[in-house]
């Protein structure tokens, strides 16, 4: 499979502005959804469609800053990684009530025909988001947080709650998915 460029990882909010966030300091809840909004719209738009992002982003912030006064610092996840954990749950739980609607993958990119590095891209990044739409909403979420967002496996299982063999056997699987879906297209 052709690696999906990752999102730069922000780096972590500082102990003094997270503190001050957890203590509900405006300036400093204002910091953190700046820091943390990117990382949560890309999550979201890759899970459940552009459409939904925006209602499903204020949703996690609201979350997060519900249980902000408990994360703790010296625990065992990262704050990107919490916060990546939340938007995940919420991602999955929004796909279980509504699914995506799943595109033909023989639709193609109507352009000029032009063969240009970006108009490359561009074909590849639509024909892999089509056929990421093919994975169970569980494969999906493994998929993203592994290969966009560069969590390792052992934060992929704490943050779906599920086994470090099981984020494997998910990724092994979407990964053939999707190797599968898009060798026609870019043999």
């Amino acid at each position: 499979m052709a690696h999906a460029t990752r999102e730069a990882a922000p780096a972590d909010l500082d102990d003094l502005t997270l503190a001050r966030a957890q203590r509900g300091d405006p300036a400093a809840c204002r910091a953190l959804v700046e820091r943390y909004q990117r990382p949560v719209f890309a999550l979201l738009s890759r899970m459940c469609g552009h459409g939904r992002c925006e209602d499903l982003a204020q949703e996690t912030f609201l979350r997060v800053f519900g249980a902000l006064g408990r994360f703790e610092r010296s625990g065992p996840a990262r704050l990107s990684t919490w916060i990546l954990t939340i938007t995940t749950r919420l991602a999955l739980d929004e796909l279980r009530r509504k699914p995506l609607r799943t595109a033909p993958l023989d639709e193609r990119i109507a352009g000029p025909g032009r063969t240009d590095e970006g108009a490359e891209r561009r074909a590849l990044r639509a024909s892999l988001q089509r056929a990421i739409v093919l994975l169970s909403p569980e494969q999906r979420a493994v998929v993203i947080l592994r290969e966009v967002h560069g969590l390792d496996y052992d934060e992929i299982a704490r943050a779906l709650e599920i086994d470090l063999g099981t984020v494997k056997s998910r990724l092994s699987r979407a990964r053939a998915v999707l190797r599968a879906a898009l060798e026609p297209e870019h043999e």
